[in-house]
């Protein structure tokens, strides 16, 4: 598919903006992860430092790509433009400045945090007005449009319990609440926000990164039915505390995800293109882990064992599924931005390199594979608590992600 065919009329500052930030969030998130992994180890997971991190990495570097991301690929998934870009770049500076100090208060002072977290709110609460306004402009809604707009809610959802989480611990009041607020607002964020968002911009880009054509569209009726069916229950399990709700919830969640990856395998397999781009695949590993990580987690609900792996199969969730998805698609989006802005008017006046030359793919084989081997090392640590163990992955996962980031980034000197 020739690159002129996705561009956008999306000021290429305005993702590039959240993406940069984003790297900055990176590289502050593994300093704290890397100063604080005795208490991971420890199955000490709720301490300020590791609130901050977490909320750096989720918030500041997930959330902001997710948002980066989507200011490009809204206009080319839903064919309309981004309502108001202006509205863009002062949801971004609202956001990021929200983030910043959000994350420092939960480091310093969680009980201070709601302040700073009530403007993050307002941020992110920009962004889902400027999205589901670019939405209403859409000709004729689909099951992506389902997808991502619940995805949003799902959003919207996870910070509101955030925020209410840090009025509970600055008041004392509504204690008896915090636990099922908290394991909501972890469901919400992870495999509400993130997983259906990626569903439904997957069901975009993998058949465009494929040059897939002819494929069935019905089983993405079931996915989001099923999936949305296994949110739902899952939360009424967490306020009821109803064992069995819980296992159902979970089962369903499974069987939506594994639909989803059964329906990504039809359209895969109606591709044009014999040989698929190495980042892409990593993309499509990651439904793999996240296929898998479901099944596990349904699986261990029946053992002793669930309360033990819930955190690090929380963190393999994270960077297995949710951002091994990003980075492999990121790879492929951040190219293409760069060509359409510096070479799109170039074209048939003098030679411009193409998008191949634009990527080193040998190299980020190479540190998506490390990637991957770290998060497995961690997920290793975390489970049997050998702290040995977590420094060497911690250590060599934060130096792989950063490396994978200054090669994205380093796509911007071509």
């Amino acid at each position: 598919m020739p690159p002129q065919s996705l561009s956008s009329e999306t000021n290429i500052k305005l993702p590039f903006s959240f993406i940069f930030f984003s790297f900055i969030a990176l590289v502050c998130s593994q300093i704290l992860l890397l100063s604080n992994g005795q208490f991971m180890t420890s199955g000490t997971f709720r301490i300020p430092a590791l609130w901050s991190a977490a909320h750096l990495i989720i918030l500041g570097w997930a959330l902001m790509t997710a948002m980066g991301a989507m200011y490009q690929l809204v206009p080319v998934a839903f064919l309309t433009k981004i309502w108001n870009e202006t509205f863009g770049f002062i949801q971004f500076f609202v956001t990021a400045i929200g983030i910043l100090t959000f994350a420092g208060t939960l480091y310093w002072a969680p009980q201070d945090a709601f302040i700073p977290g009530a403007l993050t709110l307002i941020g992110i609460l920009m962004f889902i007005v400027q999205m589901l306004m670019t939405l209403r402009k859409q000709a004729k809604p689909n099951i992506l449009t389902a997808f991502v707009g619940t995805g949003l809610v799902c959003l919207l959802v996870t910070i509101s319990i955030g925020i209410t989480l840090i009025y509970c611990l600055s008041t004392g009041k509504g204690t008896e609440y915090y636990q099922p607020l908290f394991k909501t607002h972890l469901l919400m964020g992870i495999t509400g926000w993130f997983t259906l968002l990626i569903f439904g911009l997957s069901y975009k880009m993998v058949p465009m990164f494929s040059l897939s054509h002819g494929f069935p569209m019905v089983q993405a009726r079931y996915v989001y039915g099923i999936y949305i069916s296994g949110l739902i229950i899952t939360i009424i399990s967490i306020f009821s505390g109803n064992d069995l709700l819980l296992k159902l919830g979970f089962l369903l969640l499974f069987i939506g995800f594994t639909t989803f990856s059964w329906h990504v395998s039809i359209i895969i397999k109606k591709r044009l293109k014999k040989k698929l781009d190495k980042p892409f695949s990593f993309a499509l590993s990651a439904i793999g882990f996240g296929n898998l990580i479901h099944f596990v987690a349904f699986v261990m609900l029946f053992t002793n064992h669930f309360s033990g792996l819930i955190g690090p199969l929380i963190y393999t969730y994270l960077f297995l599924w949710i951002i091994l998805s990003i980075l492999g698609y990121l790879y492929k989006i951040v190219p293409f931005l760069w060509w359409t802005h510096k070479y799109s008017q170039e074209i048939g006046k003098k030679a411009v390199p193409s998008l191949k030359q634009m990527t080193n793919e040998k190299v980020i084989t190479i540190l998506l594979s490390l990637f991957i081997l770290s998060v497995l090392i961690v997920f290793c640590a975390l489970s049997l608590k050998i702290a040995i163990l977590f420094n060497i992955g911690q250590v060599m996962f934060s130096v792989t992600f950063i490396s994978i980031a200054l090669n994205t980034l380093n796509v911007l000197r071509k």
